[in-house]
């Protein structure tokens, strides 16, 4: 069972996949977000290509723990997700995860040009390694 991990900001989709046995997290692709319709379709075949039965969405919290406007957005796409896909829908705290990726991709020296292209979909690794983490601790 594969679990998919999304990073969702307003223009892309960073999308990642855990192993079959759900023990690590690797970035799989950056969806460029065109319409709703169009992200969604992508998902799907995403989906039905890897065997994906689960899907954690990452949720931006404050630094204080609160639900902003841009985590209500992340909240109703995971709600939505849920309906469209009849998958369980799993929301997990995303803060610090595109800081951590950035620092390791400048760690690394990746160019500018090339962690634009890469910061989404590491984020989404980093949101569903940590999720396989916490329910394996537990």
């Amino acid at each position: 069972m594969r679990l998919m991990g999304l990073d969702y900001g307003d223009k892309t989709i960073g999308v990642a996949l855990s192993d079959e046995l759900g023990w690590t997290a690797q970035g799989l692709e950056v969806i460029r977000r065109k319409n709703d319709a169009l992200d969604l379709a992508r998902m799907q075949a995403i989906m039905a290509e890897y065997g994906v039965a689960e899907i954690v969405v990452g949720l931006p919290k404050n630094m204080n723990g609160t639900v902003g406007p841009r985590g209500e957005i992340c909240i109703a796409f995971a709600e939505h997700l849920k309906q469209t896909l009849q998958v369980p829908v799993h929301l997990w705290d995303e803060r610090l995860t595109t800081v951590s990726a950035q620092r390791t991709l400048l760690e690394a020296d990746v160019s500018r040009k090339k962690r634009k292209l890469v910061i989404d979909k590491m984020a989404a690794a980093l949101i569903l390694q940590n999720y396989m983490d916490a329910k394996t601790n537990k």
